[in-house]
């Protein structure tokens, strides 16, 4: 039996991991500035990274009445920011990270995530 929503759970815990991957190396790069901006590259990187696995585990549960995968797309959508907005503002008030990596961290990891779920998903239906 053929179930295109393990298809898109997959191919969107791919498109984590590749976001992973793409903060991870963007962390990397900003140590040659400081320890500081790095890490603040990586939370706020991670803040999408952590939201958009719970998205992907939550909307994506299986195969489901129309209503309950409404109800789920919607929880997993509120669920990704909510995690994105708490992990930015302990890393604004808590952390006291510098706010323009922490943003920057936040965008690349937004950028990569769609990037990388348009390519893989291209790659789903190219197979068949």
């Amino acid at each position: 039996m053929h179930d295109p929503i393990a298809a898109g759970r997959r191919a969107a815990l791919r498109a984590v991991a590749v976001q992973g991957l793409v903060v991870a190396l963007l962390a990397a790069a900003f140590l040659a500035r400081s320890a500081q901006e790095a890490l603040a590259v990586g939370v706020g990187g991670l803040a999408l990274v952590l939201g958009n696995a719970l998205s992907a585990v939550v909307a994506l549960g299986g195969i489901v009445p129309a209503p309950v995968a409404f109800g789920r797309l919607l929880l997993g959508a509120m669920g990704k920011w909510l995690v994105a907005i708490a992990v930015l503002a302990a890393g604004f008030a808590v952390w006291r990270l510098p706010p323009l990596p922490l943003l920057g961290g936040l965008v690349a990891g937004l950028l990569a995530y769609l990037v990388a779920l348009n390519f893989l998903k291209q790659d789903v239906h190219s197979k068949g």
